[in-house]
């Protein structure tokens, strides 16, 4: 006599979906990371002085950046009107190519061009892949799920660490792009998200990005979902990436950018673990993003006035800022449950990027008050800023935990 079981949860979490989500944010984050690990030295080989190594800097992760903000609303758009998989896929082989691109620059205007075009790719993956884990899995353990994408997510922004230490910068972008092409022998395994395919059948708007802006509500969930991930890239487009300036200002020499961006990943892959488990628990995805928000504030005061005089306690310092952002895909999720199946690719994709742009503005308005108030003054006044102002978009939002997500935007 036979018996059915039913699948366990780990079963359901290591179904190929979920696993190419998860490895194909591993080779995004390794990617993206990877300048803020390099900019040193690329820019030192292709003749920056020291002086300059800061604004260049800026200019290029800028470039990086709005590529990811124009990439973000045309994946978004795709992964609704085509499919979850063209996007995952597509975005792979674009930031791939991009990155074996990056190790032949030979000045800053080639630099600045592919930084744009590997911005562009880099910025499907993170929100199709979301989209795809919380519409195969159930519920109950979606929250697992987006977890599992973002643990191995941060890791490949150590791994990033990692190679370029062992390799020169050139041969790591090589590794980078390597590895997304490798990942694309798994495409003919993946199957597409059902509640997607159903949608197929039906005759309703799908990926109509304008929409969100034509209607009151939606566009009051769409800011508020945006405006919560902020003190996320604040801490890592500013306080981390430029570690070393913040180090020097405290009179603190010898810090490597790189050395920081791995410690703070290494922090948020236990900041993800904890934070994801921790809403399981709770069965609250705002609970446990506000807890985090408000971590996260506490310990950019801590990294910014605590006294330190030597490299390991501000190296330490860097980890537990890493671990209080460690509500990043949380905050994804929640974007991705506040949309109907219609509309979530482009919600979930396009509010992360423009999280991720933020680092514009952030960093135009870093060198602006830096010039007033100091390094130190200015990334406290848009650290208290931007922590604040996420703290009250979040109150807006709703809980989102047992939502079903079989539903459209009309």
């Amino acid at each position: 006599m036979s018996q059915t079981s039913r699948p366990t949860v780990l079963s359901q979490l290591l179904q190929v979906p979920v696993l190419v989500a998860a490895l194909g944010y591993l080779v995004d984050m390794y990617d993206l990371f990877l300048f803020s690990v390099v900019r040193v030295p690329s820019l030192k080989e292709l003749g920056v002085s020291d002086d300059q190594l800061l604004p260049e800097g800026i200019t290029l992760l800028n470039m990086q950046m709005a590529g990811m903000l124009i990439g973000g609303v045309l994946w978004g758009v795709l992964g609704d009107k085509r499919g979850r998989l063209s996007v995952l896929f597509g975005s792979i082989i674009m930031y791939s190519l991009a990155n074996i691109a990056n190790g032949f620059v030979t000045n800053l205007g080639m630099y600045a061009v592919l930084r744009f075009i590997a911005g562009v790719g880099l910025a499907g993956e993170l929100g199709a892949g979301i989209t795809l884990v919380t519409e195969v899995l159930p519920k109950e353990i979606r929250g697992y799920g987006t977890t599992l994408v973002a643990t191995l997510g941060v890791l490949g922004a150590i791994l990033a660490y990692f190679v370029a230490d062992l390799f020169a910068w050139r041969i790591s972008y090589f590794v980078g792009g390597g590895l997304g092409l490798m990942l694309l022998v798994l495409r003919f395994n993946v199957f597409e998200s059902g509640m997607f395919q159903h949608l197929k059948d039906k005759a309703v708007s799908r990926g109509d990005f304008l929409s969100i802006f034509t209607n009151g509500k939606r566009l009051t969930k769409y800011m508020m979902s945006i405006l919560v991930g902020l003190p996320i890239w604040f801490v890592v487009g500013i306080l981390i990436t430029f570690s070393p300036e913040f180090a020097a200002a405290k009179g603190i020499a010898g810090i490597e950018a790189g050395k920081a961006v791995m410690l703070a990943f290494t922090g948020q892959v236990f900041g993800d673990i904890f934070s994801g488990l921790f809403s399981q628990y709770l069965k609250s995805r705002k609970q446990v993003i506000g807890l985090f928000i408000v971590l996260s504030m506490a310990m950019m005061g801590f990294y910014l006035l605590l006294p330190v005089s030597e490299s390991f306690s501000f190296y330490m310092l860097c980890a537990f800022l890493g671990f209080c952002n460690g509500y990043w895909t949380l905050f994804i999720t929640i974007a991705a449950e506040l949309f109907g199946t219609n509309l979530r690719a482009t919600v979930a994709t396009t509010v992360p990027n423009f999280v991720r742009g933020a680092t514009i503005p952030l960093a135009s308005l870093f060198v602006y008050l830096k010039g007033d108030y100091g390094v130190i003054q200015a990334g406290l006044i848009l650290g208290i800023a931007t922590a604040a102002i996420a703290l009250l978009s979040l109150a807006f939002l709703e809980e989102t935990f047992k939502k079903d997500m079989d539903y459209l935007e009309e």
